[in-house]
C-alpha cells in the first residue's frame, strides 16, 4: 500500500530527473527528510539549498561497490533508516560494443545496475523490520527496445528493469512497494551528451523527448497509487506494447541513429 515516507534517499540528485524528483517530493512530503546523493558536490549542494525540506547531501562514488556498506551504515547512523530509496543515478555511453571496451563497459554496468541493487540490498532489512518502505528504480526504454550503440547501457537497464519488477513481486505482501520507471529521452545533460555521440539525422533531431518536471510528477503520482511502472514520454508506452513484434524491432534496429564509434 502507498505510504508517506519519512526519509527519502535519491541517488543522482544533482541531475535533471533526480533534482526534479527531490523538488517534487519536497512539495508532496514536506515532513520527510531527504538525503541527496551525487558525485557532483556543487550541483547537489545547490539543489539541497533550494529545497524547503530537511535535506542533506552525500558525495558518494557509487562505482566503489565494496565501499557502499560502510558508507550506508555511517549515513543511516546520522540520518536514520531510509524508507524510500530512489535509484536515479546513472551514466550513458552510446558506443558500439567494440568502441566501448571492457573498462568503460564495466563502469556502465556497475553504476546503472550493480550499485542500485546493492543499495536496495542495504536498505531492505530496515524496511522489512518496519513493515513499510518503497523503492523507485529508474530503468530505461533502452533496456526494452534494442538499438545500436546501447550494448552495455541497454544490458544494465534491462537488468535493472527486470530486477525491479521481480522485486516488486517478491515484496507484494511485505508492505514494501516497488515502482519501475522506463524513461525515453529526457531533456538533461545526459541526453545532450548522448546526442553528441550519434550521427546527425532526422531521427536524432526529432526523437520525442520529455521534461524532467513532467516525469517527476508522473513518478510521484504512480508511486502514490501503488502502480507497478511508469513509461514516459507516452509515445514510448505505445512502442512498448508492440516491442516484441518483428516489425517494431526491425524499425528500431534500422532507424535508430548510429553511434559515432
Amino acid at each position: 500500500m502507498p505510504f508517506t515516507p519519512k526519509h527519502i534517499l535519491i541517488t543522482g540528485a544533482g541531475g535533471a530527473i533526480g533534482g526534479a524528483l527531490a523538488e517534487t517530493f519536497a512539495r508532496q512530503y514536506p515532513g520527510a527528510r531527504q538525503t541527496l546523493v551525487d558525485m557532483n558536490a556543487d550541483g547537489v549542494r545547490d539543489r539541497a539549498d533550494a529545497l524547503a525540506a530537511d535535506s542533506a547531501i552525500e558525495v558518494c562514488d557509487l562505482i566503489d561497490i565494496d565501499a557502499l556498506p560502510a558508507w550506508w551504515q555511517d549515513m543511516t547512523a546520522r540520518r536514520g533508516d531510509v524508507d524510500l530509496l530512489v535509484n536515479c543515478a546513472g551514466i550513458m555511453e552510446i558506443l558500439s560494443f567494440g568502441g566501448t571496451g571492457w573498462t568503460l563497459g564495466r563502469r556502465v554496468l556497475d553504476i546503472n545496475l550493480t550499485a542500485p541493487l546493492r543499495l536496495m540490498d542495504l536498505a531492505l532489512p530496515a524496511m522489512l523490520e518496519a513493515g513499510r518502505g518503497g523503492f523507485i528504480n529508474l530503468a530505461s526504454m533502452a533496456g526494452r527496445l534494442p538499438m545500436p550503440g546501447f550494448s552495455y547501457y541497454g544490458a544494465a537497464k534491462a537488468g535493472m528493469g527486470n530486477a525491479s519488477e521481480c522485486t516488486r513481486l517478491d515484496l507484494l505482501d511485505r508492505g514494501i512497494d516497488v515502482l519501475t520507471v522506463y524513461p525515453g529521452p529526457i531533456h538533461s545533460g545526459l541526453e545532450s551528451r548522448g546526442r553528441t555521440q550519434v550521427k546527425p539525422g532526422l531521427i536524432a533531431r526529432y526523437l520525442p523527448t520529455g521534461e524532467p518536471d513532467a516525469i517527476a510528477r508522473r513518478i510521484h503520482k504512480a508511486f502514490a497509487r501503488g502502480d507497478a511502472r511508469v513509461i514516459y514520454p507516452d509515445v514510448y508506452g505505445a512502442a512498448n506494447q508492440v516491442a516484441n513484434l518483428t516489425a517494431t524491432s526491425w524499425l528500431m534496429a534500422r532507424l535508430s541513429p548510429r553511434p559515432n564509434q
